[in-house]
């Protein structure tokens, strides 16, 4: 029987998981072995942080327990329907899961280099995909609407307390160094505080324990890249 949408949002979900649109590939996309559907799966809300908290001691002793946790839930979803899971960490070299989701749903570029959607804002992410030969029916995508285009103050460029986003781009060197002082305490506790300014999908903010847990992935893999 085929695959239906509706199934992998339902296999998806049950893992706090959410899928985040699909298309159809074409020539160009740069999708492995050029399936007949491509469905994004990423988080957005609570769910994902959830599930992986009740299953994180498991993982513990890995080097990146939540990219080891989503694929060993993607591939068993992917199993179960028959599919491919691929990801967007593993590399390099890496998928293209930005110009993919910029494909899937209406997401676009924000003045922090970060995709953003007009529902969640910038408190999203993309996990991974399942790649299905079937051309599966997907449901109609919204026309992309940039939120940040309305924006007059962009209180994103400025809630910075070391300017490291501008029209130039994002000072990572200068990021990272604040985040070793105690004043990046609250950048490092609560996340980002250009990412916090941002007045959209401010109902899906991470709490401190996710938002602590992605910072210290990001200021460790800072360290080791030095």
């Amino acid at each position: 029987m085929p695959v239906a949408y509706r199934d992998i949002e339902h296999l998806v979900h049950a893992h706090g998981l959410t899928v985040r649109g699909g298309f159809h590939p074409a020539a160009g996309d740069d999708v492995p072995d050029r399936p007949g559907t491509l469905v994004l799966v990423g988080n957005a809300g609570p769910g994902m942080w959830q599930a992986f908290a009740t299953e994180r001691a498991a993982y513990a002793d890995r080097a990146n327990p939540l990219d080891d946790w989503v694929r060993d839930r993607l591939q068993g979803v992917a199993a179960e329907l028959v599919g491919t899971a691929l990801f967007p960490f593993g590399g390099p070299p890496f998928l293209p899961f930005q110009r993919w989701a910029q494909q899937a749903e209406p997401v676009s570029p924000s003045p922090l280099g970060v995709l953003i959607h007009p529902e969640y804002g910038l408190w999203h992410a993309w996990r991974g995909a399942l790649a299905f030969k079937a051309v599966i029916d997907l449901p109609a995508q919204a026309a992309p609407a940039s939120s940040c285009a309305n924006c007059d103050d962009k209180p994103c460029l400025s809630a910075c307390p070391v300017g490291a986003f501008s029209s130039r781009g994002y000072d990572v060197p200068a990021c990272v160094a604040h985040l070793e002082t105690p004043a990046g305490a609250d950048c490092m506790t609560l996340g980002c505080r250009a990412r916090r300014a941002c007045p959209v999908g401010v109902d899906f903010t991470y709490d401190p324990a996710q938002a602590g847990f992605h910072m210290q992935a990001f200021r460790a893999a800072q360290r080791s890249a030095r």
